[in-house]
């Protein structure tokens, strides 16, 4: 067997280890998992924020950089870009499956999932003023009033709804001013009744 590293295994480059690591050589492996764990920790950990999500992350990257060794091309780019573009990619679907998958107002499981308590805002309008403001929410179009939800409630930009969605940043943007505007109309209406 064809050895791919020098006597304590610093001098060995990137593109060699990996040849190794192709070949099933586990001292090539441990050599490299060595000389990168830090940088895909660190890079991990820079988009998370989080120490534990990180580490899964990194040793997520050296897996699929272990399975995928035979097939690095060292034309396409230098081993390091290779190692850090996985990572990133990773810890990039982690951070976005942290997000919360936004939920259909009219679901049973939405109504069930709202808190009876009684949240400031609620208090400071009182339940005679809330009536309005539902009636004319329950009137909308489902469209615009998913969008006015996940934007009110959940807190969600023109551009994590149309995502959402599904649907152009344009049209949610559109759904969202149509229905605040319905909504301001409805209510300006019944105050002025």
């Amino acid at each position: 067997m064809r050895r791919f590293w020098g006597r304590d295994g610093n001098g060995t480059s990137d593109e060699a280890l990996l040849a190794g690591i192709a070949i099933g050589d586990d001292r090539a492996g441990v050599v490299f998992v060595r000389r990168y764990q830090q940088r895909l920790f660190g890079l991990a950990l820079a988009i998370l924020g989080d120490a534990g999500g990180a580490e899964d992350v990194a040793q997520e990257a050296f897996i699929r950089i272990f399975r995928h060794a035979v097939m690095y091309d060292p034309r396409r780019g230098p081993v390091p870009s290779w190692a850090l573009t996985i990572t990133r990619n990773l810890a990039i679907d982690a951070l976005r499956a942290r997000r919360a998958t936004p939920t259909d107002p009219s679901d049973r499981v939405f109504l069930e999932l709202m808190s009876t308590e009684r949240r400031p805002e609620d208090v400071a309008l009182s339940t005679d003023a809330l009536v309005p403001i539902r009636a004319a929410l329950a009137d909308l179009p489902l469209d615009q009033r998913r969008a006015v939800v996940l934007a009110a409630v959940y807190g969600r930009t023109g551009a994590e709804i149309a995502e959402a969605e599904g649907i152009p940043l344009g049209t949610a943007k559109g759904r969202l001013r149509l229905g605040m505007a319905r909504l301001r109309q409805a209510t300006v209406m019944e105050a002025t009744s």
